[in-house]
């Protein structure tokens, strides 16, 4: 090489020349200061002496084919100096072609020194994945540590155990010393976690005083309890914080892979539903999660979504079941009921979906949306001459929203031309008797606007004379359960006759629910009980087919036997 250029690149790199075999053949005072060796140890020998040990033989086959085909070799290699330190370089190798023969003669080498670069590339690396504070694994690098953990249990076949760990008691710390001393605390917890957990484990700190530990070959309870009784242990020991002692302990929330076979942010999120149970039941314990309660609340969400997806596709109907005046024959209105038009299904009755929901607010959506078209209906039927009162059947939780009233108003608004007084809620005796001031109140107000009320289920709560004083229901419907047997059950028809008397008592309208024969029918007249509704009259049916029932409807001759007497 030209002096003037050598003497340019002398200046600015390291740099080298080797022979065809790799022996170095020149170097100058850069490359002899990086690697700590002198000009006279390098001359002569193989460029394998700065072999650092961490590229494997495929990298440097790769690098010798391009040079002895006659191109350069550009990229970063990690060399060993003399002292046994790392150095990384930026490596620019280009073979020298000879002019006369065109093969190459010998291999030059321009380095600069990248070993800054690296480590502060590794530093934010570092950091992108470790907390800073406890230097432990963070959120974002746990995503990894258990994604790899997870592969390893499914091929080996292995219990794997994920833990949501939170500390009791921080909070106290950071008030009574001040946050320089909490810190001090979560760095000494992360040390001992560290300190007892086995090489396969694994622990992150997530953010604050949570923890989330992966521990491995947990295959029996045994083997689980034992590590999980250690982490408590190790974390209620007493800890000395700044010449004070300080105690805390730890609620632990714990899943367990395959028996929760689910991806890794999920099992952390059941971790943490674990670890709120473990805190709600007393602290410095644990708690495993349920996953076959959980497979339920799957379950119900589910279905509580497909509810709500038919209420929007207007898959819901309403079919409506006849009350008559057995002693007669007139048909005083109709209860609307609820049903689901499945488009795979057919039609679903309320008792396969409505349980669910109602632990929802979509229960109110529903009953709103119910009311809304009964009122529709009545709107109709009005106009074509037949003045039907519906009874329609509403949840707990419309009764206990505040804005109940308000918003029953409003969907009276919408049907100006149905008197408020042809729409009957119907409320069952549990949930009434449940808050029994709040629905006094919302039935007072609800009665203020015209609209009815009736006393569902009746018979199957407390039935206290002093409940059905406070509630300003007009009717109490007798439950089918005990209609169903009084023509040979003793008590259930002495029940039957006292429900009907205490109506009376209490001025209140009586309809019997579930009649299913003419002979149920007599005796209830016979009781004093003339309205009823149930198969033994009609089977709820769609709008579109009431009137046609209601013109052809005949009172059946045993019933009409009985109207004079």
């Amino acid at each position: 090489m030209d002096d003037n250029y050598r003497a340019a690149v002398d200046a600015a790199a390291i740099f080298s020349e080797t022979d065809l075999s790799g022996r170095i053949t020149y170097v100058n005072e850069q490359f002899c200061s990086i690697s700590g060796y002198s000009r006279e140890e390098l001359l002569g020998a193989n460029h394998r002496i700065l072999n650092s040990g961490l590229h494997d033989r495929d990298f440097f086959d790769g690098m010798w084919r391009a040079l002895v085909a006659g191109k350069v070799w550009k990229g970063e290699i990690c060399n060993r100096a003399k002292d046994g330190s790392l150095y990384w370089v930026d490596s620019t190798m280009v073979p020298l072609i000879d002019p006369a023969s065109g093969m190459v003669r010998k291999y030059v080498s321009i380095r600069f020194d990248v070993t800054e670069k690296r480590q502060l590339l590794h530093t934010l690396q570092w950091r992108v994945g470790h907390d800073v504070l406890t230097g432990l694994p963070n959120r974002a690098y746990l995503s990894d540590l258990l994604n790899q953990a997870l592969a390893f249990s499914r091929r080996e076949g292995i219990a794997l155990a994920v833990c949501m760990l939170d500390l009791d008691g921080f909070k106290a710390v950071n008030d009574g010393y001040g946050h320089a001393s909490g810190d001090v605390l979560l760095v000494e917890v992360a040390k001992r976690l560290k300190g007892i957990l086995r090489g396969e484990d694994a622990v992150a700190r997530l953010s604050g005083d949570e923890f989330v530990l992966i521990l491995r070959h947990v295959q029996h309870p045994s083997a689980l309890q034992a590590a999980l009784d250690r982490v408590l242990k190790a974390i209620a020991a007493p800890y000395s914080i700044r010449d004070q002692e300080v105690s805390v302990s730890a609620s632990i929330g714990v899943t367990l892979f395959p028996l929760d076979n689910e991806d890794a942010d999920t099992l952390v999120r059941h971790a943490d539903q674990a670890l709120y149970v473990a805190k709600q039941s007393g602290r410095n314990r644990y708690h495993l999660f349920d996953v076959s309660l959980d497979r339920e609340v799957k379950a119900t969400h589910q279905t509580v979504e497909r509810v709500r997806q038919a209420l929007v596709k207007g898959e819901l109907r309403l079919h409506y079941q006849p009350k008559v005046n057995m002693r007669s024959g007139q048909v005083l209105g109709f209860e609307a009921l609820l049903r689901w038009q499945h488009p795979a299904e057919g039609l679903v009755a309320p008792g396969e979906f409505l349980p669910l929901v109602e632990q929802t607010d979509l229960i109110v959506e529903i009953g709103e949306w119910v009311i809304a078209q009964a009122l529709e209906q009545m709107q109709r039927w009005q106009q074509l001459g037949h003045v039907w009162p519906v009874s329609v059947n509403i949840a707990a939780r419309h009764v206990q929203r505040s804005d109940f009233v308000e918003r029953l108003k409003r969907l009276l608004a919408s049907s100006p031309s149905v008197a408020p007084q042809m729409l009957d809620l119907e409320i069952v005796e549990s949930v009434a008797i449940e808050n029994i001031q709040r629905v006094s109140q919302c039935l007072e107000a609800c009665k203020q606007l015209g609209v009815q009320f009736s006393l569902d289920d009746f018979g199957t709560g407390y039935s206290s004379l002093s409940y059905l004083k406070r509630l300003p229901t007009r009717t109490i419907k007798i439950d089918k359960s005990f209609v169903r047997d009084i023509l040979h059950d003793h008590d259930d028809l002495a029940l039957t006759r006292a429900v009907i008397g205490l109506a009376r008592a209490f001025g209140r309208q009586v309809i019997a629910e579930g009649l299913e024969t003419l002979e149920h029918g007599q005796l209830l007249m016979g009781l004093g009980c003339d309205v009823a509704q149930g198969y033994g009259i009609a089977r709820p049916m769609p709008a579109e087919a009431v009137i046609n029932w209601a013109l052809h409807y005949v009172q059946p001759a045993q019933w009409r036997a009985l109207a004079g007497h």
